[in-house]
């Protein structure tokens, strides 16, 4: 009988897992198949994973700015968990409102449809038409809005000094840096995820 070393007989046996579970060839279809728009992620998605328990990740070239009615910033890892109608426990996506930009921590829409759906920002829930989401939007790259949190700029626009906005900035970044886990379905994955977030 054959044996395969431990991390390599897990790395086959995920793979086969992610396969078995969706014979979905792009995020959009999965978004599609869990009764959501395919618009929610920008043109050009190439690399995610699902999980069996509909945990997912999706990674980006770029981090990008897509516009709607409002302004949405995807990180280049985006991460959550799918079920029919709702991706929730989202990480890497933000939204913004006025001139503040909040986390989205879930999205949903409602079964049966009634062409609404809800992006929940945390304090506030935000309605928009479900046909605004219909399909992928274009996405223009931007710098990573790591450390520049809504309460940071809300922070800048109260006037603050430059060098207490620049402390607190940092502050920030770090705690978001030893706080922020993405979930990415495999141990090569996650080791590339802790060695990006360290740049």
């Amino acid at each position: 009988m054959f044996f395969l070393p431990g991390a390599l007989r897990l790395l086959l046996l995920l793979l086969a897992v992610i396969v078995a579970w969706s014979n979905a060839a792009s995020i959009y279809e999965v978004l599609s198949e869990h009764g959501l728009p395919m618009g929610l992620f920008p043109k050009g998605v190439k690399e995610f994973a699902v999980g069996e328990d509909g945990a997912f990740w999706v990674h980006l070239d770029e981090a990008c700015n897509a516009k709607f009615e409002n302004e949405l910033h995807y990180e280049r890892n985006v991460s959550g968990k799918l079920s029919y109608g709702m991706i929730d426990a989202l990480t890497g996506l933000q939204a913004q409102d006025l001139f503040l930009w909040f986390p989205v921590m879930s999205i949903r829409v409602d079964v049966p449809t009634t062409g609404l759906i809800y992006f929940d920002v945390g304090p506030a829930s935000k309605r928009f038409p479900l046909s605004l989401f219909e399909t992928p939007p274009e996405c223009v790259a931007v710098r990573s809005s790591k450390g520049e949190s809504g309460r940071l700029r809300y922070k800048l626009d109260r006037r603050t000094s430059g060098s207490d906005a620049q402390r607190n900035s940092k502050k920030d970044e770090k705690q978001e840096q030893s706080t922020h886990k993405i979930y990415t379905g495999s141990p090569q994955r996650e080791a590339m995820s802790s060695s990006q977030s360290t740049d």
